[in-house]
């Protein structure tokens, strides 16, 4: 069982809380893609991966919601980043920053499957009556990634590439279309996926004029 397999820790010197803190998100990370199963994560196995004792925890999160949304979070800084170095090595061209935003957000959700569905499964989150996660701590995750996506569409709007006249809700679309083949392809791996799929899908969703 995961749980068991546990980890000989170095104590903390005083004032090193916050190394204390990353280390349990990254048990928790750990745990969570060597199972792929977020009820994997639970107090006692993210301190015994941490090798700390469990109440030590308390210090950094009241609850293990407290340590999903931590997780999660991270999950987000690390699309976000990754979306934010693809299109910036696309160049100038907005059409080529548009698809590798898009080809990047569809890579992370290939190669971290388990993390892609904790951040948007919903599955780790309980009633908000039961937790110290709030609704504003859940309604702001993934701004920044679609903040990211609303540049690359607006600059092919700019650039008279696309014929959007509605930015945000474009957006919007074009992500969840993102969203819905990268679920689907995790899903039903059996099924013979067009090889251009989610460029169609793309030029599509982004009213992308013709090349």
């Amino acid at each position: 069982m995961a749980d068991r397999t546990a980890t000989t820790r170095t104590r903390n010197r005083r004032g090193e809380g916050a190394r204390l803190r990353d280390e349990i998100v990254a048990a928790a990370v750990e745990l969570l893609d060597e199972t792929g199963d977020e009820g994997a994560i639970t107090l006692r196995s993210v301190a015994r991966r941490a090798g700390i004792a469990a109440p030590s925890i308390y210090r950094h999160f009241p609850d293990q919601p407290a340590i999903m949304l931590a997780v999660v979070r991270q999950a987000f800084a690390e699309l976000t980043a990754l979306l934010r170095d693809e299109v910036a090595a696309a160049g100038d061209d907005p059409r080529r920053r548009l698809f590798a935003g898009c080809h990047a957000y569809l890579r992370y959700a290939e190669e971290h499957p388990q993390r892609y569905r904790l951040m948007f499964g919903g599955l780790w989150m309980p009633s908000l009556n039961d937790t110290s996660v709030t609704r504003d701590d859940v309604a702001t995750l993934g701004d920044a990634c679609i903040e990211l996506l609303t540049g690359t569409l607006d600059g092919c709007v700019t650039a008279g590439l696309a014929t959007s006249a509605d930015l945000h809700t474009d957006t919007i679309a074009l992500w969840l279309g993102l969203h819905g083949l990268a679920h689907q392809r995790a899903s039903t791996v059996a099924f013979p996926w067009p090889p251009d799929i989610a460029d169609h899908i793309i030029t599509t969703l982004a009213h992308l004029r013709d090349a």
